[in-house]
């Protein structure tokens, strides 16, 4: 004879996903996924009459930012939309720039 699973506690039917003493729940799988990494990768080609017309490659890597940078992955340290270092960083290059052509235009007139 089995046991009838007990109801959420919110009334309704229970979770089929849940199991009794080894439930996973969303925060576990995250953790794992982030931990390990995912990459899901794939190619679209549309070919007429053996002419390829278009080629997609898409790329996607799931993982957290130091399992990314183990990867070699650091692409948002150096894109100023993103990290305030890198826009200082720009920022500081396109001051000396302006400095320096100031510099040249003021020694042109003198």
């Amino acid at each position: 004879m089995t046991t009838p699973r007990p109801a959420r506690p919110g009334g309704g039917l229970p979770s089929p996903y849940a199991s009794d003493g080894s439930s996973a729940n969303l925060a576990d799988i995250l953790e794992r996924v982030l931990d390990k990494g995912v990459v899901i990768a794939g190619d679209i080609k549309i070919n007429l009459l053996d002419i390829e017309l278009l080629t997609i490659k898409l790329r996607l890597v799931v993982a957290s930012v130091d399992r990314a940078k183990e990867m070699g992955i650091d692409w948002w340290e150096s894109d100023p939309a993103l990290s305030s270092r890198a826009r200082h960083s720009e920022l500081s290059r396109e001051n000396a720039d302006l400095q320096r052509r100031i510099a040249e235009l003021e020694g042109r007139t003198a």
